[in-house]
């Protein structure tokens, strides 16, 4: 009976610490992973960037940055942004402490400042487009809508994601796979913040100045 007792225990040896690896290997591989995807829509960025540097004074004789942009409404439309991103900060503070109600509420407000930013942003097409300046217009609006469209659709999708994850917080409570989760979309709602400074420097702020 003893050695079968130790046979049984030398034999759930492996099975722990196989569980844990795999534990471990899908949460290194999970933000792995994230930071591949990342660096690819660095790419993405960079080349809509360098698209807008190479189009952005093609006007097609129509109009061009400092007649069409609004900076106060640009203004306000970034501070939105950069709110959402601080409200996020305070959740993963929450987060960390273990407070899931303090957490989603913070959650909350900050999916209504993304909201307020998408809301400002179709705004501004919408008012673009009765202005008549519309993507076919000239080389200038084309790679402009485009660049801020697509950081636009990142926004979007970056929303339901923050949906998805309260939807499943509540039913699940904040276990590690969630933590990880949220992690990995704060980084990505960051990364979004950064992306958005650069357009409101280098698209707006430039095509005012020049």
């Amino acid at each position: 009976m003893a050695k079968a007792k130790a046979q049984a225990q030398a034999a759930s040896v492996p099975a722990f610490y196989v569980t844990g690896d795999d534990h471990a290997h899908s949460g290194g591989s999970t933000m792995l992973g994230f930071w591949l995807y990342l660096m690819s829509d660095c790419l993405i960025f960079a080349v809509l960037f360098a698209t807008y540097g190479v189009l952005g004074r093609n006007y097609a004789a129509g109009p061009s940055g400092a007649d069409l942009f609004d900076l106060r409404l640009v203004a306000v439309n970034t501070a939105m942004l950069l709110f959402s991103s601080i409200t996020y900060g305070f959740a993963m503070l929450a987060m960390d402490k273990g407070k899931q109600a303090l957490m989603q509420r913070w959650l909350v407000v900050t999916g209504l400042f993304g909201l307020a930013f998408l809301a400002i942003e179709l705004y501004e097409f919408a008012h673009l487009i009765r202005e008549g300046a519309t993507p076919m217009r000239s080389a200038f609006l084309s790679s402009f809508f485009t660049l801020v469209g697509t950081h636009g659709l990142h926004v979007t999708f970056g929303l339901i994601w923050l949906t998805v994850l309260m939807v499943q917080v509540s039913k699940r409570g904040l276990i590690e796979a969630n933590r990880r989760r949220l992690l990995c979309l704060s980084m990505f709602w960051h990364f979004l913040d950064v992306i958005w400074i650069g357009v409101f420097t280098f698209v707006y702020l430039m095509g005012v100045l020049k």
